[in-house]
């Protein structure tokens, strides 16, 4: 199969049991997701099946949502609730207070990746390190919270819904608002309300998709790997170009049959430098990205997806 399943990841599992189970309930090796999410964490969890792994990387690189708890007057070494509790001191601002400190984060700012983190620093994981007593310098590195909105406030423990970029940590971003109160803070639960296209409404458990998969119908749930690329313009290889598109050659404009009004306008016009466009083989199979060669006069392959290996 190839396609992308949005999987509810419960809490209790790692990303990585959620892959192992797949392969087995799917019944094939070749799967991988597209962003981790900690054990105690729940939600949204895109995983890639067949040449739709292709994918991953880019789907990793999408905006993730989030619903967070903080819990304000309390730091751990993990920035969450899980963790050991390092010192518990009393939340005495305001409403008011907490608010605006909250909201302060959003836009870019340099975030320093908590030790409890799959992070490499000289080779060694550093939540490897952090569970031998050992704490090492991390640098910052900007990440960019694009929206923050309280959804509910009932001291010290503050309800977040969050839209941020690849690489954010929420359990760091609630030690950051904790700080800034000088009360400390950390995150009570997360759950993963969005990855990309994919939402949480969306999503379905292993249980489910086990019971869907027993019953012959998984792919009812699987999302075509083309959909990811919904917003660029389509086109058809024409018959006679088939073996050369197949074999991942580049393709002149004439070889390739416009979807619509619209593609028609950007093969006659020739595309601007770079335009992207999805292809499709004469039997309707997704083919992959091509770009377009201003210089050369053609669309050159960038990502296929076709075949046993893509």
């Amino acid at each position: 199969m190839d396609g992308i399943l949005n999987v509810y990841k419960e809490p209790g599992f790692t990303s990585f049991d959620v892959v192992a189970k797949l392969r087995g309930i799917c019944r094939q090796k070749k799967i991988g997701h597209t962003g981790t999410l900690d054990p105690a964490a729940s939600g949204v969890l895109p995983v890639c099946l067949g040449n739709a792994t292709k994918l991953c990387g880019l789907l990793t690189e999408k905006t993730k949502q989030y619903r967070a708890v903080m819990r304000l007057g309390v730091e751990t070494d993990t920035q969450d609730m899980t963790g050991k509790i390092l010192r518990e001191l009393p939340v005495e601002a305001a409403e008011k207070e907490v608010r605006a400190a909250v909201l302060s984060f959003v836009g870019e700012y340099e975030q320093v990746p908590p030790m409890y983190s799959a992070l490499k620093v000289n080779g060694k994981k550093l939540c490897d390190l952090a569970r031998a007593g050992r704490e090492v310098e991390r640098q910052g590195r900007p990440v960019t919270i694009l929206s923050l909105e309280i959804a509910e406030m009932a001291l010290p423990l503050v309800t977040m819904d969050v839209a941020c970029s690849k690489g954010t940590y929420i359990r760091t971003l609630c030690h950051d608002i904790g700080q800034r109160l000088g009360c400390g803070g950390a995150m009570e639960s997360l759950v993963r309300t969005g990855s990309g296209q994919f939402t949480l409404e969306e999503a379905h458990t292993l249980a489910q998709i086990e019971a869907l998969a027993r019953a012959g119908r998984l792919g009812e749930i699987l999302i075509p790997t083309d959909s990811v690329f919904s917003d660029l313009p389509a086109a058809r290889v024409r018959k006679e170009a088939e073996k050369a598109a197949v074999n991942g050659n580049p393709l002149p404009a004439e070889d390739l049959i416009p979807a619509g009004q619209a593609e028609s306008a950007l093969l006659r016009d020739a595309a601007a430098d770079g335009e992207r466009l999805r292809v499709y083989g004469p039997d309707g199979a997704f083919l992959g990205i091509y770009g377009w060669e201003a210089e050369k006069r053609r669309f050159r392959p960038l990502k296929m997806f076709l075949g046993k290996d893509g």
